[in-house]
C-alpha cells in the first residue's frame, strides 16, 4: 500500500501466529485499549476453521486481510471469507442478491467480513495495542476495497460492527445499515431480585411465576465452566444442539470437533447454562463472557418444559453477569419475546461498500428507509419494556 505498510491476504487462519494475534486490541483479556471479545480471539477463529465449520467445502473461504510494517510485524487485521452464499451471517442481504443477478450481475462471491454463525458485535478493524487507531482503520477500509477491485467481486459486508468504528466505515463510503437486538443492562444491581424490584408488578410476578414453573418436575440447573467441561458434557451438548438445530435450521453449522476444540483453548470463556432432571441434563446454552459482556448464543434440548429456554437462556444469564459483575448480556438475533425478561432494543450496525454504482445507488436508498424503520421500531418497543414508569404502574 505504501513504503511503509503492506496488505496481505492468509487464506487460513490457524497459519497465523498465536502471539501475532495476540497483540491485537481486544483479541485477549491483557488488552489495554477495548474490552476483551472471544469471538475475535485466536482460539475462536482457528477454531472454526480446524473444526471444518467455516471452511471452503461450506461456503467459508478463508480471505483474512493483514496489514503489516516492512519488517512483518502485524499491527492491523481485518478476518474475512470469500462467500458464495448468504447462510449464516444474521444481516440478510438475499435480497440484494436477487435482485442484482435478476438485472445481469454476479453477486456472489462476496467478502463477508464477520465472525461466522455468530450474531455478536464486536471489533472488526482490528489494532495492534500501543499504535494510534485511527489511520490504521483507514488503511484496513481502503485495503478492502483494494481487495473487492483486484477479485473482481461485488461487495464487502462488515457485519455486527461496534459504534466506534461505523463512522469511519462511512467517511470511507461504506454503506451504514442498522438493525435491533435485545440486550440486559447491568444497571448496578445486587442479584437477580434486585433488578426484578424495577419493574411494573405485574411483570414482576409474572417473571417469577415464569422462573418457578420452569423448574418444576424437578428440574435444576447448573453452570459448568472451566474443567467441567468434560467431552462427555460436550456429547451432551452436542446432542441437545443437533436436535434443536436440525429442526429450527435444517442444517446446524457448527461440527463436534469445534467444541472440542474451543473447550481445550478457551475454556474459561464458556459458560454452559446445563438443566437436569432425574438425574441426565436434558438441555442446555452455550454462552461466552467477554472482558464487559456475557454473550449467549444457541441452546439446545431432548426433553420440553414448560418456559425452560427463557430459564435456561436468558433469566440464568442474568444471574451470571450479575454475579460476575458484567455489563451486559447480549442474547444474540431477534426475538421481541425477551423484551419482557428485561432485554431492551438496542441497535446493532453494519457497513457495506458495494462496487456496483447501479446497485450501490439502490441499496443506498433502501438503507435509509430501513434505518428509520429501525429507530422507529427501537423506540416503539423501548416504551412497552417491563421497567415501572411511575406509581400507578405499581398498583396491583
Amino acid at each position: 500500500m505504501t513504503d511503509e505498510l503492506t496488505i496481505r491476504i492468509e487464506r487460513s487462519f490457524p497459519a497465523i501466529a498465536a502471539g501475532d494475534w495476540a497483540n491485537l486490541a481486544g483479541t485477549t483479556r491483557d488488552s489495554n485499549r477495548i474490552p476483551y471479545n472471544p469471538f475475535v480471539s485466536h482460539a475462536f477463529l482457528s477454531s472454526l476453521e480446524e473444526s471444518g465449520s467455516a471452511i471452503d467445502k461450506m461456503g467459508w473461504l478463508g480471505n483474512h486481510i493483514l496489514l503489516e510494517t516492512e519488517d512483518g510485524k502485524l499491527i492491523g487485521a481485518l478476518f474475512g471469507y470469500l462467500k458464495n452464499h448468504s447462510q449464516g451471517e444474521y444481516v440478510f442481504d438475499h435480497g440484494w442478491a436477487d435482485a442484482f443477478e435478476r438485472a445481469g450481475g454476479r453477486y456472489y462471491p462476496k467478502l463477508q467480513c464477520s465472525v461466522p454463525f455468530t450474531p455478536a458485535t464486536g471489533p472488526r478493524l482490528l489494532v495492534a495495542d500501543g499504535v494510534e487507531p485511527l489511520p490504521i482503520q483507514a488503511a484496513l477500509c481502503d485495503g478492502v476495497k483494494e481487495v473487492i477491485r483486484q477479485l473482481g467481486i461485488s461487495s464487502a459486508h462488515m457485519t455486527f460492527v461496534p459504534d466506534n468504528e461505523i463512522g469511519i466505515l462511512e467517511d470511507r463510503q461504506y454503506l451504514h445499515r442498522t438493525d435491533q437486538q435485545f440486550h440486559f443492562i447491568n444497571e448496578g444491581y445486587a442479584n437477580h431480585e434486585a433488578f426484578l424490584e424495577t419493574l411494573a408488578s405485574r411483570k414482576r410476578k409474572a417473571l417469577r411465576k415464569e422462573r418457578r414453573a420452569a423448574l418444576e418436575n424437578g428440574i435444576t440447573v447448573d453452570w459448568l465452566t472451566g474443567r467441567d467441561l468434560t467431552e462427555d458434557i460436550w456429547d451432551q451438548f452436542f446432542a441437545f444442539y443437533m436436535d434443536t438445530g436440525s429442526r429450527k435450521w435444517g442444517r446446524p453449522y457448527l461440527t463436534r470437533k469445534f467444541y472440542s476444540l474451543i473447550g481445550e483453548r478457551m475454556s474459561d470463556d464458556i459458560l454452559l447454562v446445563m438443566a437436569k432432571r432425574n438425574g441426565r441434563y436434558i438441555a442446555g446454552a452455550i454462552n461466552f463472557i467477554g472482558g464487559d459482556a456475557l454473550y449467549g448464543r444457541h441452546w439446545g434440548c431432548i426433553e420440553d418444559h414448560p418456559y425452560l429456554h427463557f430459564e435456561v437462556c436468558y433469566h440464568q444469564a442474568i444471574d451470571f453477569a450479575l454475579a460476575k459483575g458484567l455489563k451486559r448480556v447480549e442474547a444474540g438475533a431477534q426475538g421481541e419475546h425477551k423484551l419482557a425478561r428485561g432485554y431492551l432494543p438496542v441497535t446493532t450496525h453494519s457497513a457495506h461498500y458495494i462496487a456496483h454504482a447501479g446497485l450501490r445507488r439502490a441499496v443506498s436508498d433502501y438503507l435509509e428507509r430501513e434505518r428509520q424503520d429501525v429507530e422507529r421500531m427501537n423506540d416503539i418497543l423501548s416504551e412497552h419494556g417491563p421497567f415501572r414508569r411511575g406509581p400507578k404502574l405499581e398498583e396491583d
